[in-house]
């Protein structure tokens, strides 16, 4: 009955609250931050939390890892607060206020969503329906690699937590339902830039040079050639470039290049040795040109691999809420998450957060177009403080 009557204590609180999540939700859209600049975001989680029982410890400049209760498990739930370098071209009154900067993966509903848990999860303390303990993470940078899920490991938000759960939000799922998935959720992510260099000269004796930009163009479509019939299909090994760039005259061949783009893959076998592959593919692929490489391969995330038990609880969070309708299939992607070195440790489980309007556009994240069903805030705050008491 003690759950039963948590759970009844979550619901009023953030019915109650509806509203004033909504407009905070609005705020943070409007005054978005990047990664490791999320100060003023950092300062409105504190305000709100400060006060109503949450112990806060502040991450540096920005980041905050927030407990409630004295003893017993630990379950942590865990929120991004960073931005993305886009302009924001909604149009809603709430837009970007700074140029170049947006809420474009919906990173400002996680942290309203986790913001109201900590509001309904300290009036279920308050009521002595609490059975252990509950730890926020209120995490910076999960849109650089590497991500600040590492500082707050250090930091020891881990320390003695026995599940941990997040949700992300999803424009694809509609509103009032959650994608759930046992397994893994999402791809490993790395990125790659390679520096080219050789001799350059005149275009018309290409033969004279080491016919770099030709050379570049090589790697561009031969590095990922190469990995499709290297590497086992199911590992999903996808490389994508984003940026290429050689020379400046059409008639000079230049001495230099770049390129560079992310490497992807669903499988954590093979991220294990993607670097050492890819070192030797583009070695290989050079070779007959003399051109010399510079290969700076930096290692993003593993997979997130969802623990059957901590997605199962997930289900019955989201039954709670939603209903058994609230539930969604949903695929593993390629897209990174850092949420993933959490799980690295301890078992847990993201869920995808409905946010598109039933009947409406489909938008996508990293765009700065990207609109959300404003219910999915507290539908998301509903989920995380249910699933913490059930996990407890």
């Amino acid at each position: 009955m003690s759950r039963e009557a948590a759970l009844a204590v979550v619901e009023t609180v953030l019915d109650k609250r509806e509203d004033e999540l909504v407009d905070l939700r609005r705020d943070l859209h409007a005054h978005p931050e990047l990664s490791w600049e999320e100060v003023r975001t950092t300062d409105l989680v504190t305000h709100q939390l400060d006060g109503v029982g949450w112990r806060l410890t502040r991450a540096g400049t920005s980041g905050v890892i927030a407990e409630l209760g004295d003893d017993g498990p630990v379950v942590a739930l865990r929120a991004d607060l960073d931005a993305l370098p886009v302009d924001d071209t909604t149009g809603d009154p709430w837009q970007s206020q700074v140029p170049g900067i947006a809420h474009a993966c919906g990173h400002d509903v996680h942290t309203t969503a986790l913001l109201g848990a900590g509001l309904a999860l300290a009036e279920v303390r308050a009521a002595g329906l609490l059975p252990g303990r509950v730890r926020l993470l209120f995490q910076p940078a999960e849109e650089v690699m590497p991500g600040g899920a590492n500082r707050l490991m250090d930091l020891g938000a881990l320390d003695d937590v026995t599940r941990i759960f997040c949700l992300h939000c999803d424009p694809t799922i509609d509103v009032g339902r959650v994608g759930l998935r046992e397994g893994p959720i999402t791809g490993a992510a790395d990125s790659l830039e390679i520096r080219l260099s050789g001799s350059g000269g005149h275009t018309s004796r290409p033969h004279l040079t080491e016919d770099l930009t030709f050379a570049l163009a090589k790697i561009v479509t031969e590095l990922p050639a190469v990995l499709s019939r290297r590497l086992d299909a199911r590992a999903g090994v996808s490389v994508v470039w984003g940026q290429v760039h050689a020379g400046r005259a059409t008639n000079v061949i230049p001495d230099s290049g770049t390129l560079a783009g992310t490497v992807r893959m669903l499988d954590a076998v093979a991220w294990s040795d993607m670097e050492q592959r890819i070192r030797q593919y583009v070695a290989e692929i050079l070779a007959p040109y003399g051109v010399r490489a510079d290969v700076d391969y930096r290692r993003g995330v593993p997979p997130v691999v969802n623990d059957v038990a901590s997605a199962a609880l997930l289900g019955r969070a989201v039954d709670d809420v939603l209903g058994v309708a609230g539930r969604a299939p949903t695929a593993q992607s390629l897209g990174g998450e850092d949420f993933a070195w959490y799980l690295t440790l301890v078992p847990g489980a993201m869920g995808r957060l409905g946010t598109r309007t039933p009947g409406g556009p489909t938008y996508d994240i990293h765009q700065g177009n990207l609109r959300v069903d404003e219910r999915a805030t507290v539908i998301g705050a509903k989920v995380l403080s249910t699933v913490a008491i059930r996990a407890l």
